[in-house]
């Protein structure tokens, strides 16, 4: 009867093994209005003829600029930040490998060998012993809690790649914004340059009518005063500039002292929006999608508290050899060998297992408000930026009226100065009026190119509703790949 013991307990193992405590995980509901058929400020957009039908993971080319492309490129193969990322993806991705390894028995060997002197009846001998054992144990997961704990590891290693999809597409909207305004602040330097030469110009003629006995001194020091205000705020256009050529070196994981990126014309072109986009392209967010498949590991390692309140039963066989000598290591008077089952259970913990239990529902619900924060704040970034570019696009459209009214009153004062029909103070207040109204328009133009990466990355890369590579359920497989990381 004894000998049925062993076979008794892996059968009962076997005929348990289907269960599992802890709840099963349901996906965490969204917070109010978050399943509305679309964004409330997309209604400012309509259609235009040469619209891209959608974005795919190389949402920077939409901006029509190649020199772009490269940067981007260099920054996924070299920023540090994706290096980390990268890092503790492989690192969850071997914790999820040590949970599953729980699944499997473990075996171990063992040899020995030793020479000793002994005394029986008084008659001492010298002898030899040598023995080698084969031991091998298993620890069936009667009651689900390796396999809640595979469960989590799972989704926290799916978390994992969504948060190196997130630290990739945060990088990557960091270098389209850091060269796009780098290209406006070139083009910022262009029109000083123009502006400079212009101011030289009047200075110069301002001069020639003091000598001629037209304009006075005080004519003079404010064309003077004009110029060098200007010349100013140009050396602070070129502060900013390097200061974004820095950045932008350290997001391409180099020093700055090693990275220069000439003056260049600006290549970029506003990506058009296509009308009505729907809400639920949130879900392709990798930072929603790290928040989700971190409830789910929460709410496993509720199982895997609960499993301690019940027995853990193992089952260990073992065999091997002992005897004095090599020579009869297979022989059956040698051959030792032991099979058994154990059942431990804990009774009184002074209610530790019942604390941890609790710990773990506490950090489920953390996980759950933290998942719908991030899925509100995604809307919030979403709508922000979409009612950014409806309210910069008509007040660009009345600030380049501007600029052309202010260049127009400009050509009219400068010719009615050289007849002397017109003070130099209002021809300075002209000039001072056209060079804000040129700079608003390449702020505006910066704000434009801001908000559109803005809302592409609050996106999750762009608004092509089927490529939702970054979103991840509970039914895909635990090893999620990340086509991307190196």
């Amino acid at each position: 009867m004894n000998s049925m013991f062993p076979a008794l307990a892996v059968f009962l193992a076997l005929g348990v093994a289907g269960c599992a405590v802890g709840p099963d995980y349901q996906r965490p509901a969204p917070p109010p209005g978050a399943d509305a058929p679309a964004f409330k400020e997309s209604g400012l957009w309509r259609p235009a003829a040469s619209a891209p039908t959608g974005l795919q993971n190389q949402w920077w080319k939409a901006y029509g600029d190649p020199p772009l492309d490269a940067l981007v490129a260099q920054a996924d193969a070299a920023n540090p930040t994706l290096a980390q990322a990268q890092a503790q993806y492989r690192q969850a991705q071997a914790l999820l490998q040590g949970a599953q390894a729980a699944f499997y028995p473990t075996a171990g060997l063992g040899a020995s060998a030793g020479r000793g002197r002994s005394i029986t009846n008084g008659v001492s001998s010298l002898g030899n012993s040598h023995a080698w054992s084969l031991q091998a144990s298993w620890e069936p997961d009667l009651w689900g809690g390796v396999r809640r704990g595979v469960e989590a590891a799972g989704a926290s290693a799916q978390a994992s790649a969504a948060d190196l999809a997130a630290a990739r597409l945060a990088v990557q909207a960091a270098v389209v914004n850091s060269y796009l305004q780098l290209r406006l602040l070139d083009q910022q330097k262009d029109l000083y340059a123009s502006t400079l030469a212009g101011y030289e110009k009047a200075l110069a003629l301002t001069q020639a009518q003091q000598r001629a006995g037209v304009a006075t001194r005080a004519d003079v020091a404010l064309a003077q005063n004009t110029l060098a205000a200007a010349q100013a705020q140009a050396v602070d256009v070129d502060l900013t500039r390097r200061q974004l050529e820095h950045a932008l070196a350290v997001l391409l994981g180099q020093a700055p002292g090693a990275f220069s990126l000439p003056v260049a014309p600006l290549q970029a072109a506003l990506p058009t929006i296509p009308p009505g986009l729907p809400a639920q392209l949130l879900e392709r967010r990798p930072d929603i999608a790290a928040a989700e498949r971190r409830v789910a590991a929460a709410n496993a390692q509720i199982g895997v508290a609960q499993s301690a309140y019940f027995p853990n039963l193992t089952l260990s066989a073992g065999g091997g050899y002992q005897g004095a000598g090599f020579g009869p290591w297979f022989a059956a008077p040698g051959r030792v060998w032991a099979l058994g089952a154990a059942l431990a259970g804990q009774l009184f913990d002074g209610g530790a297992r019942s604390a941890r239990v609790q710990q773990a529902q506490a950090a489920l619900d953390a996980a759950g408000a933290s998942y719908r924060q991030t899925v509100l704040a995604g809307f919030q970034e979403v709508e922000d930026n979409l009612a950014a570019l409806g309210e910069l696009e008509r007040e660009r459209a009345a600030q380049d009226e501007a600029a052309r009214a202010a260049h127009e009153s400009l050509q009219i004062l400068l010719a009615q100065y050289r007849a002397g029909a017109a003070s130099y103070t209002a021809v300075i207040t002209a000039q001072s009026l056209a060079l804000a109204a040129d700079r608003a328009v390449l702020q505006l133009q910066s704000r434009q190119f801001a908000a559109s990466v803005a809302l592409i990355k609050a996106l999750g890369g762009g608004w092509d509703n089927g490529a939702q590579a970054a979103t991840l359920s509970e039914t895909e497989p635990v090893s999620f790949h990340d086509s991307n990381s190196r």
